[in-house]
């Protein structure tokens, strides 16, 4: 099973492609000379272009070839996931979007700096740094890993043809590249994945026979109501777990809010979210419809090297060989689509990671960066990061099973830094002490469960020798969570665990919800026991005061008891405040005359509305 010509072109056509897109958008426009363009697109995004690269962004290689192994070996029970869709994205439409974009931030970890304190901004960065450098070499090496095994395809060959193509087109084009070049790999995507299911449905006999093989054998799971967390998948663990999980990529994560913060308006940043929904909903019918195609074909046709696919992440390249070997440029166009996942989520890192670098560790500290200078520094960031990415996937290369061991404990990280980001959102009186001692705290129950885990796996693996089986990743793919989901679970898990043994079986869709409520409570006790942040002290853009709009029945004097202080924000305008700070406390409704002179110049940081009478005053000098 070899490439033809036409497969080869199709292939090389989608590299070109790619690079044509960077090199035009460095030569066209502003020529990415500011860093707002090379970061931001100039803030001039339209929301259909946003919302597909929101989509390619975490429909990674690894959701590509890992839902449909899935679906073949465990049933439809997995799709159960895209229940936690709908809060998973009306949440970040609602809370997170809003906030962000009104806020004008580069880095989504400015906000914790508004919010907190500079440490706690610098925690947040360091914590994502580390989580997209591993990630960037493990989405790069395991694809090409499974492409050289079925193709025979030289695997350094592959590796350093994907990351210096994205490398490329990233280091020159800046954010509008990386965007136009994740629509297109999106629709490839989709065309690689239609062709598969089409030819394979056909070879079967039709969607009928497809589905009543999956159903004589088992394969259409029913609704699984069992609470229990250490249970696999359950509609609990799916439906709700997965909420955390969406939370932590389409709600905090840099590479995600960075394209909201792309948009032109706020309107088209959350149009851009609303548009991903049945986006998502789509990618993951075709992920299992794959799986159920591929079970149906092998159960009507003998499996002729079943050594090619002991590993379950080359189960899907195996299986489009074998069906498309007779239809020359199908399975080159399955395998561009198979890149195009690796390719979006990799350019997606090497701009975030550039980004968050410049924005919260390299400006803050050289206030006196010249346009110019940051702009080339930035793309110096991207190209060595890129650089960086193909020594990571060196050293995935080396670290054989301990590989499993690096995905488990990167998955986790997510979900402290989804934790973190709700202290600051909905609880009004944390402080930065207990900010930072949440997050180490959600750090170290995340490593401690993910390590045991994994020690716990390869212990039982010893003594009874189960057949391993590779999670696959959710079909959101990746930077947080498609290494959750790539987490080594046995299908012998050990009798009948107990104590602490029985707490590292959690299950692994709980991970990010268990994760980001330690951060929560760790923080909340931390806050209240070192004294809690005055309302008065924070500034109402940065918090959504949830407590308030839930019980919006209670007496106006108890909701307004739940705001902690805090200042109101004007209605027909957010950034406004409509209770302004004085040395005498607060001064309600407009300031005319001599009393906004007098203000104007003792305030510290306002701002007026396009009248010129209402004004929000962060502090006074008197």
């Amino acid at each position: 099973m070899r490439f033809t010509t036409v497969d080869y072109i199709i292939f090389a056509l989608l590299l070109i492609l790619s690079s044509a897109i960077g090199l035009y958008y460095a030569l066209s426009g502003g020529k990415q000379r500011t860093t707002q363009e090379f970061l931001l697109a100039n803030r001039s995004m339209g929301f259909i272009p946003v919302s597909l690269s929101l989509l390619a962004t975490f429909q990674s290689a690894v959701a590509i070839l890992g839902v449909p192994s899935e679906i073949y070996r465990f049933g439809t029970e997995y799709w159960f996931l895209g229940c936690s869709y709908i809060l998973g994205l009306l949440i970040p439409a609602y809370i997170f979007i809003p906030v962000f974009y009104r806020l004008r931030l580069t880095s989504t970890y400015e906000y914790l700096e508004l919010r907190f304190s500079k440490i706690v901004r610098i925690c947040g960065t360091v914590t994502f740094i580390f989580q997209m450098v591993i990630y960037m070499g493990v989405v790069l090496y395991a694809p090409a890993l499974a492409f050289n095994a079925v193709t025979g395809f030289s695997l350094w060959g592959v590796v350093l043809t994907m990351g210096l193509v994205c490398t490329l087109y990233t280091t020159l084009g800046g954010l509008k590249a990386v965007i136009w070049t994740d629509v297109i790999q999106t629709l490839v995507m989709f065309a690689g994945q239609l062709a598969v299911i089409i030819v394979g449905t056909a070879k079967v006999g039709g969607i009928q026979d497809v589905w009543s093989i999956a159903l004589e054998n088992n394969k259409i799971s029913g609704i699984n109501f069992n609470p229990d967390p250490f249970v696999r998948h359950s509609i609990w663990s799916l439906g709700i777990g997965g909420i955390f999980l969406m939370l932590s990529l389409y709600g905090v994560n840099q590479a995600q809010v960075q394209r909201y913060l792309s948009s032109r308006t706020e309107k088209e940043a959350i149009l851009s979210c609303y548009a991903v929904f049945p986006c998502q909903q789509l990618v993951l019918g075709l992920g299992c419809l794959t799986g159920l195609v591929m079970f149906a074909y092998y159960q009507k046709n003998e499996i002729q090297n079943p050594e090619m696919i002991a590993v379950p992440d080359q189960m899907v390249l195996y299986f489009v060989m074998d069906i498309l070997q007779d239809f020359p440029g199908l399975p080159g166009l399955f395998v561009a689509c198979l890149f195009s996942g690796a390719l979006s989520t990799i350019s997606s890192a090497f701009n975030s990671l550039a980004t968050v670098t410049m924005e919260d560790l390299i400006k803050p500290y050289y206030p006196g960066l010249t346009e110019s200078r940051a702009t080339l520094l930035s793309k110096g960031l991207a190209l060595t990061y890129g650089l960086l990415c193909l020594g990571m996937a060196y050293i995935s290369s080396l670290m054989g099973s301990v590989l499993q061991a690096a995905l488990s404990i990167f998955g986790i990280v997510g979900g402290p830094l989804l934790g973190i980001f709700c202290l600051g959102f909905f609880f009004p009186f944390t402080n930065s002490i207990g900010a930072v001692t949440g997050l180490l705290a959600g750090l170290v129950m995340a490593f401690w469960i993910g390590i045991s885990s994994f020690v716990d796996r390869m212990a039982a693996g010893a003594s009874s020798s189960p057949v391993l089986n590779v999670t696959s990743a959710p079909d959101v793919g990746n930077l947080t969570t498609t290494v959750l989901t790539t987490l080594l679970t046995s299908t012998m898990a050990p009798k009948g665990p107990t104590g602490m043994k029985r707490f590292h079986a959690l299950s692994y869709m709980w991970y990010s919800a268990h994760n980001s409520t330690t951060v929560v409570i760790v923080g909340i006790i931390v806050s209240l026991l070192t004294g809690p942040m005055k309302g008065r002290d924070v500034d109402p853009r940065t918090v959504y005061l949830v407590l308030p709009k839930l019980l919006f029945f209670l007496p106006e004097r108890y909701k307004e008891k739940l705001r902690f202080g805090v200042p109101h924000v004007a209605e027909d305008n957010p950034n406004l405040i409509v209770e302004e700070k004085s040395c005498n406390g607060f001064l309600n409704g407009n300031v005319k005359g001599s009393e906004k002179d007098d203000m104007e110049e003792s305030a510290i940081g306002f701002s007026r509305t396009d009248g010129g009478h209402s004004y929000v005053v962060q502090e006074t000098s008197l």
